[in-house]
């Protein structure tokens, strides 16, 4: 079953949103050259607490953290440590949520650690990002979850391919429904996929966390020992960004962008909802 949201529940998830806008502002600052991931993850725990949220990442089916921290080939789910010390020229992508009154906010986001970087790094990231914002804009009432799937695809695919050959979209992840719990139906993938067919209808109250992930190389990823990183499978490098949206009856509502997604989604010709925190 999909949990279909009120306003007043979408508002309340507004506020978690926000806390994990706070928790990118905050650690994409500390994510500098000799700072370790652990850093990044006291960074957020004190975001959260002064926020007074609660973590949902911290102690989900025993994951140690407050965030996530995939460093270069890590895909996601990569586990905050003193010993990952990051070094100019790194990509790391962090993906961070927070609990307000039981509900919950969910984003993730690349950042570039120094200078230096290699174009096709560069426009990795952009693309990956994008992509997300082409899901994001086909969220409308009545169309179905494969058109999200579908947006996200045509945008990787009609891109030039980068110096690696290719653009891998990560098979084995995916964006989810988020409400009252952090993961909930439906699954949506990045790419269409026959087996699956069309996938719910939107409808107002439908709330989702849109995730692309996308490699420099293959699409297949396997995870390590500690049950959690989870790598390209040939170790190229690899991008996530995260968003989660609300659709509601004036159209999709970022929850986890300051602006509600307003600027981005003008590039679409789609107006964002208001903010229902004013």
């Amino acid at each position: 079953m999909v949990q279909i949201k009120t306003p007043e529940q979408i508002a309340k998830m507004r506020e978690a949103g926000l806390v994990v806008a706070a928790i990118h502002a905050a650690t994409r600052e500390a994510a500098v050259p000799g700072a370790t991931t652990k850093d990044l993850d006291q960074v957020a725990r004190k975001v959260i607490a002064d926020h007074g949220a609660k973590s949902n990442f911290l102690g989900y089916g025993g994951f140690p953290a407050t965030i996530c921290t995939s460093v270069n080939e890590v895909v996601v789910h990569g586990i905050p440590d003193e010993k990952t010390v990051l070094k100019d020229g790194d990509i790391i992508s962090i993906d961070a949520g927070a609990i307000v009154d039981g509900w919950h906010g969910d984003a993730a986001y690349t950042a570039f650690v120094g200078t230096g970087h290699a174009p096709e790094l560069v426009e990795l990231s952009r693309v990956t990002e994008e992509s997300m914002w082409a899901g994001i804009a086909a969220m409308k009432v009545n169309n179905r979850l494969v058109d999200i799937s579908r947006a996200i695809e045509t945008y990787i695919r009609r891109q030039p391919r980068p110096a690696t050959g290719k653009y891998g979209i990560i098979e084995d992840f995916g964006g989810h429904g988020i409400g009252s719990e952090m993961h909930m139906d439906p699954h949506l993938l990045n790419y269409v996929s026959r087996k699956r067919g069309k996938g719910i209808k939107l409808v107002p109250g439908v709330c989702l966390a849109i995730e692309p992930m996308v490699s420099l190389g293959t699409a297949r990823t396997e995870t390590l020992g500690d049950d959690w990183t989870v790598i390209t499978t040939d170790g190229t490098w690899s991008s996530h960004w995260e968003h989660s949206i609300a659709l509601t009856e004036q159209g999709p509502l970022v929850l986890t962008a300051p602006d509600c997604g307003k600027a981005k989604l003008a590039e679409y010709g789609i107006e964002a909802a208001p903010d229902p925190l004013g």
